[in-house]
């Protein structure tokens, strides 16, 4: 996978918000010269690069949904996860978000299998969850070890 794009209501308002969660600049508002018309997508987005090279971008809804020729469901119905090392860094991540507006859902809880982790939704109702797995095991989808 290479990027991800959220469908937004506000691409400014997004584009600020994920500066702030990300720590990073992004690309800013970009593509303004090319307004929507009433059948085509406009080109206005935000995009931003994370360390591994997974671009992050937002558009907004409308133009989402001109450019893929779909309606789109009014609530988000994915969860974006982001993976940490410790505790203390979910803990990190969730202040960060919540400072930059988003809304906590519920206090980071250690599950059964021992991740910790907190969830948030950003100013569009975009699911994220933050975990920490100390127990080990593969983030990218292998067993954690709950043996320990």
């Amino acid at each position: 996978m290479h990027a991800i794009t959220l469908a937004v209501a506000d691409v400014a308002r997004s584009a600020a918000f994920y500066r702030a969660l990300l720590g990073t600049p992004g690309s800013g508002v970009i593509g303004t010269e090319y307004p929507a018309t009433e059948t085509d997508a406009g080109g206005t987005t935000a995009m931003f690069t994370l360390d591994d090279g997974l671009i992050v971008s937002v558009y907004g809804v409308e133009d989402m949904r001109k450019d893929a020729g779909t309606t789109l469901g009014e609530h988000p119905v994915s969860t974006i996860g982001h993976f940490v090392d410790s505790r203390a860094e979910v803990d990190a991540f969730l202040e960060r978000a919540r400072a930059a507006g988003a809304t906590l859902l519920a206090p980071p809880y250690t599950r059964p299998w021992r991740m910790y982790s907190g969830f948030f939704q950003d100013p569009d109702g975009h699911l994220w969850e933050v975990v920490a797995n100390p127990g080990g095991g593969d983030p990218a989808g292998a067993t954690p070890d709950v043996g320990e």
